[in-house]
């Protein structure tokens, strides 16, 4: 990583960065996504769940009184004077919608008195813990039937009260229409304050989550994208105003340190540029370039005197080499000899003269 250049290295720091983020802040909103939606599915169960209670209630109040003396003259049962049916009764209604289809409500039991109620192996696990008392009170979990996946809301159903028992206790004292639309094996023997059944409700969990995927997948597309397009601004001004900078004043002083004509650069324009900054690297570059200028006039004030002492120098080497010449016996020989020649040649001419 150490060869790489600033604005690389940058970015990889800022990726790894982002990308913990991402992973982080990722994994809290799907959880937080998941709690909601989980949130979300309760209400509905719950909402749910208690109107099939207020749906029980109801009958119990109002309606089985009024219908209590044609039950108990009718050769047919009346269905509707029992809570459990006009509960399920009205959620078959709900269910009916187009959006609510997938949606259930029981009240299972071991032995009720409609089939319909009729414990499954799960809902039998339930009654049994509600029953032993290892669980009290309302339960949820996700259970998948029929390959799907719902989550659901369970709850202890026990005799209230002894009226019930007139359906629900011995079989002789059960209603005759009763008997004979459901027979004497289902849903008798049962006590007050037994708890005889549990009350559930079943509600799709797919479509909540997979809103909630969704709502994941879109919020974390935004943020990457986002990213990418800080990671591009970041870049983008980091080149501008921190890495182009640092290469021209790099570049000067490549030039500086082998010894380069450097005079052009310290007046350009991209030079002038930085300089002109009053951030902390124009600071940095006009101490540069003062520092800069005044290498530039030492060097050339250095490289004048080098040059004189060189004239000086060469100089004294001829005069050096002159004097070693003059001092040599050859020299002085050549001298007397030259000397000897000039006065020979002056007696030919005095005697050219007529002189003695």
């Amino acid at each position: 990583m150490s060869k790489l250049s600033l604005s690389k290295r940058f970015t990889l720091i800022l990726a790894a960065v982002f990308l913990v983020g991402i992973i982080v802040g990722g994994t809290a909103h799907w959880r937080a996504l998941q709690g909601r939606a989980q949130d979300e599915i309760s209400v509905q169960g719950t909402l749910l769940i208690e109107s099939m209670n207020a749906v029980r209630s109801y009958t119990s109040t109002y309606v089985r009184p009024l219908l209590k003396d044609d039950l108990d003259a009718s050769r047919e049962f009346i269905p509707e004077t029992v809570p459990a049916f006009s509960a399920r009764t009205v959620f078959e209604n709900f269910r009916s919608q187009v959006d609510f289809e997938t949606y259930l409500y029981k009240e299972a039991a071991f032995n009720p008195t409609s089939p319909a109620n009729k414990a499954d192996d799960f809902e039998a696990e339930l009654l049994s813990e509600m029953i032993s008392g290892n669980t009290t009170g309302e339960v949820n979990g996700y259970r998948t039937l029929h390959g799907e996946r719902l989550f659901y809301i369970a709850r202890p159903l026990a005799i209230g009260s002894e009226s019930c028992l007139e359906c629900h206790g011995d079989p002789a004292d059960a209603p005759n229409s009763l008997l004979v639309t459901y027979g004497d094996k289902g849903g008798f023997g049962w006590e007050v304050g037994e708890i005889v059944a549990t009350q559930i409700i079943y509600v799709p969990a797919a479509e909540v989550f997979n809103a909630a995927l969704q709502t994941f997948m879109l919020v974390m597309t935004v943020f990457i994208v986002i990213f990418a397009l800080v990671t591009l601004l970041i870049n983008f001004l980091l080149n501008k105003y921190v890495i182009q900078p640092v290469d021209v004043l790099s570049a000067l002083a490549q030039k500086i340190s082998v010894d380069e004509n450097f005079s052009t650069d310290l007046e350009s324009s991209s030079l002038q540029a930085v300089t002109s900054r009053s951030d902390e690297l124009g600071k940095l570059a006009q101490v540069f370039h003062k520092m800069a200028g005044d290498v530039y006039a030492r060097t050339g004030k250095l490289k004048r005197q080098v040059q004189e002492l060189t004239i000086k120098i060469d100089q004294i080497q001829r005069d050096e080499q002159v004097k070693e010449v003059v001092e040599t016996e050859f020299f002085d020989e050549l001298k007397k000899k030259a000397k000897k020649l000039r006065q020979d040649g002056n007696d030919e001419t005095d005697v050219a003269k007529g002189k003695p």
